[in-house]
């Protein structure tokens, strides 16, 4: 069975990673692809960091000491691992193989309104550096942050309109320095400058929750809450989408949400779910 249209079509590889016996992986909101095309699998479980080969060996964990509430994952040019903790309210950059290298925010403190974190979900970095992590449950805020984690400015309020957010879910930069921010319950995503100032948004989408952009071929994958992954151009044409709108445990579609997508240097496709347990799905691209 295949899924997508058009140039982007793809088989799901079922089962396709092998934990250490005795090990589970819980809700799975995040996932990420190195240099390397190691795969490392942020999940809700004891074991919150599992990295594999792309052909799904495990080859390593981290995290235990640290990590307590997955949510967003970005992986950098140099293979640093910074990690979103939702409930903890901070963000956890690492080394590629978990040394911890700096923490932004108070582990396990809130934030005052509008200051970072409440509840923050995702990060990414424009080609300076600067770091801007999207903090959505709680405030309805994004931030910009030095290389270093100083907090540089803020932007955002709740509602509906440009610049505003109802749970700001995800960030993305691409390489024009455009930030593409998934605003999930309002089903857009909003585009800003790097000093915030709105450029103009995506309507119409199902919820997203995270974004990966492929610069180098100019193309979006889009994991959207409604069990969707939809694929477009930066321009907004969509290329491809599959997912039926409802819950299902056929292989390649989705049992509840897709929360987490990345892509491999084979341009496969890796997308994990939450609201269920263990659900990491592996498309294969056609060629």
């Amino acid at each position: 069975m295949t899924f997508g249209q058009g140039d982007y079509v793809y088989t799901v590889q079922e089962n396709w990673w092998t934990l250490p016996e005795g090990w589970s992986f819980g809700w799975v909101p995040a996932v990420a692809v190195d240099s390397q095309d190691r795969v490392y699998v942020y999940s809700r479980s004891e074991h919150p960091m599992v990295i594999f080969d792309r052909e799904g060996n495990f080859l390593s964990s981290w995290g235990e000491d640290v990590l307590k509430d997955a949510h967003g994952i970005y992986i950098d040019a140099e293979d640093n691992v910074y990690c979103v903790e939702r409930n903890t309210h901070c963000l956890r950059k690492f080394s590629c193989d978990g040394e911890l290298l700096m923490t932004v925010g108070t582990p396990d403190r809130e934030g005052d309104e509008g200051e970072p974190f409440r509840l923050p979900t995702d990060v990414a970095f424009d080609s300076q550096g600067f770091m801007y992590v999207s903090d959505g449950y709680g405030n309805a805020r994004m931030h910009k942050f030095t290389p270093d984690g100083e907090l540089i400015k803020s932007w955002g309020e709740p509602g509906t309109g440009p610049g505003q957010f109802d749970l700001v879910h995800s960030v993305r930069v691409d390489k024009d320095d455009r930030l593409w921010v998934a605003d999930r319950s309002n089903n857009r995503i909003q585009f800003f400058d790097t000093e915030g100032n709105f450029q103009g948004e995506w309507t119409g989408l199902h919820q997203p929750d995270t974004v990966y952009i492929d610069d180098d071929d100019g193309v979006v994958y889009i994991a959207e809450l409604d069990q969707r992954v939809s694929i477009w151009t930066v321009d907004g044409e969509k290329l491809s989408e599959w997912g039926r709108g409802v819950e299902s445990d056929i292989p390649g579609e989705f049992k509840k949400c897709p929360h987490g997508i990345w892509l491999d240097s084979h341009g496969d496709l890796y997308v994990g779910e939450v609201q269920t347990d263990a659900r990491l799905q592996k498309f294969i691209r056609e060629r």
